[in-house]
């Protein structure tokens, strides 16, 4: 099989998660007790150890075949959502790698559960926000941005009046108002977070 197939087909897989994913944290403008219940009921299913490997096998064939095809086509690229696929992509890349580390770590080696306070005590405590805002806030938009180019491809026909390239602005756009509503719901409203003690670890306290 070649490498672009294996590459979308671990895509889908991955994409079908983040998109739950990000609704869960969508709902953490109604407080984090809401985003913990909403992420304990989905983790029956991808928690489930079966589901699990598939999504880390998922990732890591998605690291591997993203590598390659960003050493293969950065080059060649011409349009710009050749480009925003190349480039988007190796940023995904790059925070599966992060990512995936810090919560296997804060699972295995701190014995955290690595739920809502986990994600946002970077977020929400100075400086290491200066670093996690730009982190989490290019992993969203850069998620959106390579559905965006790959829409832009695939989708040969207006809709709604909209040409194909438009219809993948669109999908950016909607990518840069989630992200900046997510914010809005993890730094608690911009009011900040207050982060458990157990947690503390994780900002050098």
């Amino acid at each position: 099989m070649k490498t672009n197939k294996i590459h979308y087909l671990s895509g889908l897989a991955i994409a079908t998660f983040v998109g739950i994913h990000l609704f869960n944290h969508l709902l953490s403008i109604g407080g984090a007790a809401r985003h913990i219940d909403m992420m304990n009921a989905l983790r029956l299913f991808y928690r489930n150890i079966f589901i699990e490997a598939i999504l880390l096998f998922a990732v890591f064939v998605q690291i591997i075949s993203g590598l390659k095809l960003f050493k293969e086509n950065r080059k060649t690229a011409a349009s710009l959502f050749d480009k925003l696929q190349i480039w988007t992509g190796l940023y995904l890349a790059i925070f599966f790698i992060i990512h995936l580390s810090a919560v296997l770590s804060g699972r295995l080696f701190l014995h955290l559960d690595t739920n809502f306070y986990f994600g946002v005590a970077g977020l929400n405590s100075f400086p290491f926000n200066l670093f996690f805002i730009p982190y989490y806030g290019l992993a969203i938009v850069s998620f959106f941005g390579h559905i965006a180019s790959i829409h832009s491809k695939k989708m040969k026909r207006p809709i709604f009046g909209l040409s194909p390239n438009r219809q993948s602005s669109a999908i950016i756009a909607f990518g840069i108002t989630l992200t900046i509503v997510i914010f809005y719901g993890l730094t608690n409203h911009f009011n900040g977070v207050t982060i458990p003690k157990e947690y503390e670890v994780l900002i050098g306290k």
